[in-house]
């Protein structure tokens, strides 16, 4: 399941969950908190859901399909992020993957910034892996821009979730590892010439999806890694006349 915003663009968002999910071999459901009208170049405006339909989508979903992992994305302000907490009750022990998500590839403020403190005291401690990309774990943490990977992923680790994986597109390229004792690099190619709208919902979607088919936190890090570079590589750059959104499915011959 994700629980995550609509993108109404395609390109991240419910969206893009909904397609790593599928390219994982897995049935996704979702449920919505908010809609975004948004293209490849901005976010025009953002409308948050009420708190009972958020919960309510939830319930829904648990009582008749159950739920074998949640993908949690961009929540946008704190009674949402509030909502998200209480319906996290209803999943029973799934694995929870949070992509905090604060800015978009447009610059679009996409999580309120007197928010930020509900999402690190209520979310990411109860998350199994939290995957933020550098400027993110900078934003979760406060360390600065000389932080290095590693300070970056100990730090977000020391926040509470059992892991952290600080995605590498912002650092050296390397995906960085951290479960309180393992610290791993996680190497893989670079496509900067790709497109990559979508890449960080695409990576934490991946990495859900291969949890609920049963990979440890590791084995699903470096899995989810693969399938963002080539979503990435394969990526839409002649959508938009923006940041052109990642192509997960290999649908389109670019």
């Amino acid at each position: 399941m994700t629980i995550a915003t609509s993108d109404s663009g395609g390109g991240a968002g419910i969206q893009a969950d909904l397609k790593a999910f599928a390219r994982c071999g897995v049935h996704g459901t979702s449920a919505i908190v908010a809609l975004t009208a948004q293209n490849t170049h901005e976010v025009v405006s953002v409308e948050t859901l009420p708190r009972q339909f958020i919960l309510d989508q939830v319930r829904a979903v648990v009582e008749d399909m159950g739920v074998d992992a949640v993908k949690i994305g961009m929540l946008f302000d704190q009674p949402t992020i509030e909502a998200v907490d209480e319906a996290l009750g209803l999943v029973g022990d799934a694995p929870v993957v949070l992509d905090p998500v604060m800015v978009a590839e447009s610059g679009a403020v996409l999580l309120k910034p007197e928010a930020r403190q509900a999402l690190i005291e209520r979310i990411v401690p109860k998350a199994t892996v939290v995957t933020p990309n550098a400027g993110e774990a900078r934003e979760l943490t406060g360390l600065s821009e000389d932080a290095s990977g590693e300070d970056l992923v100990r730090a977000v680790h020391a926040l509470g979730p059992k892991v952290a994986v600080v995605t590498g597109g912002h650092l050296d390229g390397s995906d960085r590892y951290f479960d309180g004792e393992a610290l791993e690099s996680i190497e893989g190619p670079r496509h900067p010439d790709g497109a990559s709208h979508g890449s960080g919902c695409t990576h934490s979607s991946a990495l859900a999806a291969r949890l609920a088919l049963g990979d440890t936190s590791l084995e699903a890090a470096r899995t989810a890694r693969a399938i963002a570079a080539e979503a990435v590589a394969n990526g839409l750059r002649a959508i938009g006349e923006g940041a052109g959104p990642v192509d997960v499915l290999g649908i389109i011959d670019t």
